[in-house]
């Protein structure tokens, strides 16, 4: 299984409680912080909720 490298670019700062919390179970904690997770669908919907505030890259 491919790992996901997921890295802040906008701020969670005006958005909702629920998008706070994803960045933060995601293990972001500030923009430019990047963290490498597993893909599997769970990290997919969590990515997928904060897509606006994420860039996410393969690696290999």
């Amino acid at each position: 299984m491919a790992d996901l490298k997921i890295t802040q670019a906008k701020s969670g700062v005006g958005g909702k409680q629920n998008q706070k919390d994803t960045l933060r179970t995601l293990g972001l904690k500030r923009i430019g912080a990047s963290v490498v997770r597993q893909d599997t669908p769970e990290v997919r919907g969590m990515i997928r909720a904060v897509a606006h505030l994420v860039t996410v890259e393969e690696v290999k």
